[in-house]
């Protein structure tokens, strides 16, 4: 199944077309969107030809709606709006503001503008003064000033220095923890090394220990052997006897001499 499909828009359709335009879109968006709702169709020349006196009025609403943005859009220019919102006494607000809420505002004034035409690049929060852009097409951008006013009389000036005397004093905190934690490890590092050093001292007496006891003992050992050995004979300036040779017996009787 293809994913793209040409149809012809049988209506205008915002951020697409006009009356009589061909165009590609997605299958699932045309099967959920615009064939449902009669907004566009399958092109044939017979239709198209039947659409042209419609797009003829479709180009020239689009011409006059494109001419009243651009005077739009020069009025715009410069416009400040000032919207009253609560808050607590550092100036933060309990909901933020939107394009709804600023399209509105300007719809007071007299300024046609959707939500979907204000453009916001930040979340606004707090009391104060802001830049705010509203593009009405492609080529029509303009810029206006948003004031955010708190319901109440606020000192800002006090409520700042307040803030940032606590903001200071939490970072006073976190630099007294952060240099007490750095003290426990300086001292558990010491407290490493002379445990280190005493087991460094403690092997090497045993060590020494230990080579007294190798020599005690061999010491002991040569003179054990030397008094199990037999003292040697003083054999000089003697002659030893010499032993008698064996007699065997052989059973013969011993021969006599004829003398």
């Amino acid at each position: 199944m293809p994913t793209n499909i040409k149809l012809l828009l049988t209506e205008n359709v915002e951020a697409l077309g006009i009356v009589g335009d061909v165009v590609n879109v997605r299958t699932g968006y045309a099967r959920n969107f615009l064939l449902p709702r009669d907004l566009a169709t399958q092109p044939s020349e017979e239709k198209i030809k039947a659409l042209a006196a419609k797009r003829i009025e479709a180009e020239k609403m689009l011409a006059l709606l494109r001419k009243q943005r651009e005077e739009l859009n020069k009025k715009l220019q410069g416009i400040e709006v000032h919207l009253i919102r609560s808050c607590n006494d550092q100036g933060m607000l309990y909901g933020a503001i939107t394009q709804q809420d600023i399209a509105s505002a300007l719809k007071e004034q007299g300024h046609d503008v959707k939500p979907r035409d204000v453009r916001m690049n930040q979340v606004i929060k707090r009391v104060d003064a802001y830049e705010v852009h509203v593009k009405l097409d492609s080529d029509l951008d303009s810029t206006i000033k948003l004031w955010v006013v708190a319901d109440r009389k606020l000192d800002l000036e006090k409520a700042r220095e307040e803030q940032q005397a606590a903001e200071g004093a939490d970072a006073g905190q976190d630099g007294d923890k952060h240099a007490d934690h750095k003290g426990d490890k300086a001292s558990k590092a010491d407290r490493s090394d002379d445990r280190h050093a005493e087991k460094g001292a403690d092997k090497g007496t045993e060590k020494t220990d230990d080579k007294h006891a190798e020599k005690k003992a061999k010491s002991k050992k040569k003179d054990s052997d030397g008094d199990s050995k037999p003292a040697a004979k003083d054999t000089k300036g003697t002659f030893a006897r010499p032993e008698p040779a064996p007699v065997f017996d052989t059973g013969r009787k011993p021969r006599r001499s004829k003398d």
